[in-house]
């Protein structure tokens, strides 16, 4: 059985991830601050997969921590990095504690891994590396352009390093990027799913806890960007969906099926649908009314983005196979079980 670490393993991708993995016949380790996330997100996983996954309450930016990790939990096979900051917002506000957060975890990690003989890497990386693309749908040939955040520009910085590492050393590390496009839903038990500490920074879980009751109203940020309803378009893949995507580049390693050393892929649906539109469908499709009111435009936001598939669906092998409209229906099942728990 491989051994797969997964940093950020209790948060929103990770914990999907890790039921994919389990599921998959991988064992796993969890390394999360719970910074964002909560330790009884474990519970979750255990219903659906019958299997509590190993826990350390470690912080990645912690290098002595981390060491003692890797000598506690030997034989890793992979490792999973979901841990980061990820607020386009918040990073705005507060760059130096993304770099900090992003940056120190990634290269720790990476001087960690040939001292623990870990020779596999997928990173969680963001279509924010295109900036506004020029040309849509994207391709992963399109330009990495000027980040319009903080937070994208630890995303483009972080690929880099990879890249240099693996220069570097090219018999120590393989490595397999993975450009997000914008995960949004809940696993179908409602075990599992988006639940950020505070303040929503994602469309959904904003949308779901208004829908509930515990926001008066959704912002939605600008209607006067040049799309049919005026407000910003995004590729909205299922999060489960997203999460398969994982195991199979983490297959794709241990197999030795890797064309090269680093390999880049874009994870995403290949429809851009508006924040309007997906607020419709999601009142549509679950039969309630979500307030909103239109605000300015957010910093740090593009305007329209969506993915071009295709070599990710050629060459992993993987698509992305959820409608938007069950992928809605699992985010307020989601939440109304949340809404139980509170209750």
């Amino acid at each position: 059985m491989s051994k797969v670490l997964v940093t950020g393993g209790t948060g929103y991708i990770g914990s999907h991830t890790v039921v994919e993995l389990i599921n998959e016949g991988f064992e796993v380790v969890i390394v999360d601050n719970l910074s964002n996330s909560s330790v009884d997100v474990l519970d979750g996983i255990e219903k659906i997969t019958g299997v509590r996954p190993a826990f350390e309450n470690i912080d990645c930016i912690e290098y002595v921590s981390m060491d003692r990790m890797f000598s506690k939990h030997e034989n890793i096979d992979a490792i999973i990095h979901f841990a980061a900051s990820k607020a386009v917002g918040e990073s705005v506000e507060k760059p130096l504690l993304y770099y900090r957060n992003n940056l120190g975890s990634l290269i720790n990690i990476l001087q960690l891994m040939p001292i623990h003989k870990v020779k596999n890497f997928v990173f969680s990386s963001s279509c924010t590396v295109y900036g506004q693309p020029d040309v849509l749908p994207v391709t992963e040939d399109a330009p990495i352009k000027p980040a319009m955040s903080p937070y994208g520009n630890t995303k483009q910085i972080g690929e880099e390093i990879i890249r240099d590492t693996i220069y570097a050393a090219p018999s120590l590390y393989t490595s397999i990027i993975l450009r997000y496009f914008n995960p949004i839903g809940a696993h179908p038990s409602a075990e599992i799913g988006e639940l950020p500490n505070g303040v929503p920074n994602n469309l959904l879980p904003f949308v779901t806890q208004t829908a509930i009751g515990l926001r008066k109203q959704l912002q939605v940020f600008g209607d006067d960007y040049d799309t049919p309803d005026g407000s910003c378009i995004r590729d909205y893949i299922h999060v489960v969906d997203l999460a398969k995507a994982h195991v199979v580049a983490v297959k794709r390693m241990l197999s030795g099926e890797a064309a090269s050393n680093v390999e880049t892929f874009n994870l995403g649906t290949g429809r851009g649908l508006s924040v309007l539109e997906i607020l419709n469908t999601f009142e549509k499709v679950n039969d309630i009314k979500v307030p909103y009111k239109i605000v300015g435009r957010r910093e740090g936001d593009i305007e329209k983005v969506w993915a071009d598939p295709a070599y990710a669906n050629d060459v992993l092998g993987w698509k992305a196979t959820e409608s938007v409209e069950e992928t809605l229906r699992s985010a307020w099942a989601w939440e109304k079980n949340l809404a139980g728990k509170r209750n």
